[in-house]
């Protein structure tokens, strides 16, 4: 009995491996271009992007390709919906809060100030209901929005000098996106929107 179920297994699995074959030989060569808002130095988050083509090329054998650009490559990091949206690239990775701008209800597709820890906003993304509610927000820009990963919240400022009273924030030009922006710029701080790569260049040049 355990030997007839066993060869049965091994013909649904072999039938499914010859179909697929049959299926990535049978399917036409797409090339897609896809802009991160990371720099490659950046790895943890770049490399996202990275692995995410890898597996895509793998389960398609090779006949879906994804060729991942950093940072400036194509477009500017804070520039990737606009991309996307305007059929520049034919995909992106980036962090929805860089875009309140455009929809304030982006700003809950990241970390928020005193909001969810980063395993509660994934229950919400996943058994909440908040995927569906973030796609109606990105369908406005004609894009379809997948979750790829969380960081969590930011921990809070790197500064060029001591901040001692709420005074010292006045005019500070604070590198923030997002609800944290909003909310730090009610205290004064000029809040800035920057990619991830030049964060760096921006502290050298105290700008």
């Amino acid at each position: 009995m355990r030997r007839r179920q066993f060869l049965k297994g091994v013909g649904v699995g072999l039938a499914a491996s010859l179909s697929y074959r049959a299926f990535a030989q049978a399917a036409p060569q797409v090339r897609w271009r896809l802009v991160s808002s990371y720099p490659r130095s950046l790895d943890t988050l770049y490399g996202g992007a990275e692995d995410l083509a890898k597996r895509v090329a793998e389960l398609t054998g090779d006949r879906f390709q994804i060729r991942v650009y950093q940072a400036g490559e194509i477009v500017p990091g804070g520039q990737v919906l606009d991309a996307v949206q305007q059929g520049t690239v034919e995909a992106g990775h980036t962090y929805g809060p860089f875009y309140v701008g455009k929809n304030p209800t982006l700003a809950f597709d990241g970390g928020v100030p005193f909001g969810m820890t980063y395993r509660q906003h994934n229950a919400w993304m996943r058994y909440g209901g908040g995927l569906e509610l973030l796609r109606q927000v990105y369908a406005d820009f004609g894009v379809l929005q997948f979750p790829g990963g969380n960081t969590g919240a930011q921990m809070g400022g790197w500064f060029r000098k001591e901040i001692n009273s709420g005074a010292d924030l006045k005019g500070l030009r604070m590198r923030i996106p997002g609800l944290g922006g909003l909310v730090m710029g009610r205290l004064g701080v000029v809040p800035q929107t920057l990619a991830a790569g030049d964060i760096y260049p921006a502290l050298e040049r105290g700008t």
